[in-house]
């Protein structure tokens, strides 16, 4: 695990971490964080050890928002991909900075309750073709030639992601691969049919 610095004395400095380092630890918190490249996962372990991914942090996002109220985190954040991340020390920003935060706290707490309502209101076919199309968007992602886009992700780090345990979620796997909405290989997930997904996802 390597990370690089520079200039700690500025209003931003920048880190990189490669995929699997750990940003940030439960416990005090007195930085903000924001994406610059790549993907982070915040995540949490229950009292068996498993772990449960409350959400992925995106380029332009934050993640370490305790730092703003002075209360200690209860959650791991960690690079998914080769990640460049701003740390902001919140007591050196403007008006303009605050309004920014606050906005994309917002829009966070607005996808916190659409993860909630999928995890206690779908069913698991239909939370995994959501994370699927949620991941579509992120580092994990790539375009294939023929125009269908082709997921990094293993079955493990998708049950974390839907609250349910790996051998179930590759049955479920297995049988939208089989119907030809995906197709999966080893720690890889391709997309056949999106609109398949979606209607799957709203189902």
């Amino acid at each position: 695990m390597t990370q690089t610095q520079t200039n700690n004395r500025t209003f931003v400095d920048t880190v990189t971490y490669r995929p699997g380092a750990v940003i940030l630890y439960p416990g005090k918190s007195d930085m903000l964080y924001r994406v610059s490249s790549g993907l982070v996962r915040v995540h949490t372990m229950d009292d068996d050890g498993n772990g449960l991914t409350l959400r992925y942090v995106k380029p332009g996002e934050y993640f370490g928002e305790e730092a703003l109220a002075g209360v200690n985190r209860g959650y791991f954040a960690e690079a998914v991909t080769d990640s460049s991340i701003d740390v902001i020390n919140p007591a050196l920003m403007s008006a303009e900075d605050n309004l920014i935060v606050t906005t994309h706290l917002v829009r966070t707490l607005e996808r916190a309750y659409e993860s909630i309502y999928r995890l206690v209101g779908k069913r698991l076919r239909a939370r995994i073709a959501g994370e699927l199309l949620e991941l579509k968007d992120t580092a994990l992602a790539t375009q294939l030639d023929s125009g269908e886009t082709m997921i990094y992700a293993t079955h493990d780090e998708l049950a974390a992601a839907v609250g349910s345990v790996r051998e179930t979620v590759t049955k479920v796997v297995g049988e939208l691969s089989r119907e030809g909405v995906i197709s999966a290989g080893y720690g890889k997930i391709t997309l056949k049919n999106e609109k398949a997904l979606s209607d799957i996802a709203a189902a």
